[in-house]
């Protein structure tokens, strides 16, 4: 699986804070076997983001696009609002898992916005700005993230094995 990290933060693009979750990301990906080919870090604007997120995807480049930061309620915080420009499609489910997971952890994840969706062929995944919260929200959903991507691809194979129907007696 090849993948594309974009961190999205006003201080990280003028060089005033390090990113932090972008390499995260990278080395849990590669734990994983999935390659990063590109990395980026931007400023909150949704016009380039969305820019940024369309020119990516178009590229078939990328299986799989995550977005770290800006998935919040600060008036900054666009990345959600962003995404949902570019996608053709939503997947509400990874945006639940995620909060339902993170609400383990902290009362705040009732506020993040986080969604996900599918352009062309690729599928894109808004994760939080922290190192920690990101690989957490990346892991919760992780099981279902190869499927998807085989399926946003075109694969036709049953998603789950033909079972004969219960005898009835």
């Amino acid at each position: 699986m090849k993948a594309a990290i974009l961190t999205l933060s006003d201080k990280g693009a003028r060089g005033e804070r390090a990113d932090a979750s972008g390499p995260a990301l990278v080395s849990w990906l590669a734990e994983r076997g999935a390659e990063t080919v590109r990395t980026a870090i931007i400023p909150d604007e949704a016009a380039l983001i969305e820019e940024t997120l369309r020119d990516w995807t178009d590229s078939g480049e990328f299986d799989l696009i995550l977005t770290t930061g800006g998935t919040g309620v600060s008036p900054r915080d666009v990345t959600p609002d962003a995404t949902m420009k570019v996608v053709d499609r939503l997947i509400p489910g990874f945006g639940e898992v995620m909060r339902m997971r993170s609400l383990q952890k902290t009362p705040h994840a009732m506020i993040s916005r986080a969604v996900a969706g599918i352009r062309g062929e690729t599928l894109i995944i808004n994760l939080p700005g922290s190192p920690r919260g990101a690989v957490e929200n990346l892991e919760a959903v992780w099981p279902a993230v190869p499927h998807a991507v085989e399926k946003i691809q075109g694969d036709t194979r049953e998603c789950a094995p033909a079972t004969p129907p219960p005898s009835v007696k």
